[in-house]
């Protein structure tokens, strides 16, 4: 007798708790780890919970990260378009190796080590302006966003006067309730600014990315669209890391006072918070040719939907894995992707997060929470999963 083919379902995305996976995920992975998937837009394609296969699917060539070619799992469906010139995400090489290759020059070991001092100033000044204001606060306005955004636009040479209209067109583009006028107005707006800044950075280069880029063949719409796509990238998943790090740890007390007491230790915390949190849902690959993942044939022009909460989850590579453990040995968690797309920037948004979770429990050995934990207003409606706000408080002399 034939075993019966499982209809395609939804991908789910119900979190029982703001730091979990949805609880379906798990018992895909262990019963059908690729398994038939639902898309909005009427697509059968596929589901892969398990970090084996999303290592698979993730490093394999025969599968695109091509926007034309995709079906989203999840949201309004929207026509497929092809990434504008610069936006090597979601490109496949060679043209992905084109864009990869230079900004891989830019990000090096030199600049990141200067970064890193900068990054403790910046924190630091931060922390002293809470601490003048006095509790309570909103951490994510005080200090989880504000961080990575000032570090993304030193980093690309936004100059000084430019950043605050810089870092309001893309709050515009990452905050959810605005029209579809203000969207693309804050869009154009945005690109307009970054060809500006590309064309000033030709014209009297510094010791920014932005300048080292403008000295390769990059036209100027190719150097304003990287600029944008790094602006966007380096500000929305750090600061949610750092604020939905911060509430996870401020809700395992046991583990926040490994942190406290052992802050040489971070470099631990920071990769198992990584793993555990899970911010971004998934990602989309889509078969250029027929390829079997699984025992399961995914055809050609089929999308498959890598789920990285699960695979960070997945029991045959972490042990007890639902568990915070800032303390676990070894990596191999899938928070920055895996294979020629993992994520440029991994190491800059390490070194944001070793230097602030350090310091804000330093600063503040009292911080708590000022709500309950279920009154966090979470970002489930948003590509990027986190917290809106964090109010937190702390005892003052």
């Amino acid at each position: 007798m034939t075993e019966a083919v499982p209809l395609p379902t939804p991908l789910p995305t119900l979190r029982p708790t703001p730091f979990d996976p949805p609880a379906e995920l798990a018992g895909l992975r262990a019963s059908r780890p690729i398994a038939p998937l639902a898309y909005p837009d009427g697509h059968r394609g596929w589901l892969v919970t398990s970090h084996a296969l999303a290592r698979e699917v993730l490093a394999d060539r025969r599968f695109s990260a091509r926007s034309e070619l995709h079906h989203m799992p999840a949201g309004q469906p929207r026509p497929a378009q092809p990434a504008p010139p610069g936006i090597f995400l979601s490109m496949d090489p060679p043209a992905h190796t084109r864009y990869r290759h230079l900004l891989t020059g830019e990000f090096t070991v030199r600049r990141m080590r200067l970064l890193g001092d900068r990054i403790e100033e910046i924190t630091g000044a931060y922390l002293d302006a809470m601490e003048r204001q006095g509790p309570p606060v909103d951490l994510v306005e005080s200090f989880t966003a504000p961080i990575p955004a000032l570090v993304i636009c030193e980093l690309l040479g936004v100059p000084g006067d430019d950043r605050e209209r810089f870092l309001a067109e893309a709050d515009v583009l990452m905050r959810p309730g605005n029209s579809p006028e203000e969207v693309m107005a804050a869009f154009l707006g945005m690109q307009e600014h970054m060809k500006e800044l590309a064309r000033a950075k030709r014209a009297e280069p510094t010791d920014d990315l932005l300048s080292g880029l403008t000295r390769s063949d990059l036209t100027e719409e190719e150097l304003a669209n990287i600029g944008f796509m790094l602006l966007g990238a380096g500000l929305d998943t750090t600061a949610n890391q750092l604020a939905l790090g911060t509430f996870a740890l401020l809700t395992h007390p046991e583990q926040l006072a490994v942190v406290r007491a052992e802050p040489e230790r971070i470099e631990r915390v920071v990769e198992e918070l990584l793993r555990f949190l899970g911010i971004i849902p998934f990602l989309v690959r889509t078969a250029l040719e027929d390829v079997e993942v699984g025992g399961e044939l995914v055809e050609a022009g089929q999308t498959v939907t890598v789920s990285l909460p699960a695979a960070n989850r997945d029991p045959g590579r972490f042990p007890d894995p639902d568990t915070l453990d800032v303390l676990r040995e070894g990596g191999g968690h899938l928070g920055f992707g895996h294979g020629v797309h993992q994520c440029l920037g991994q190491q800059l948004a390490r070194v944001e997060m070793r230097a602030a979770f350090p310091a804000l429990f330093a600063r503040f050995p009292s911080l708590r929470l000022a709500v309950e934990p279920g009154e966090v207003p979470l970002r489930t409606d948003m590509p990027i999963y986190g917290v809106h706000r964090l109010p937190v408080t702390w005892d003052t002399p």
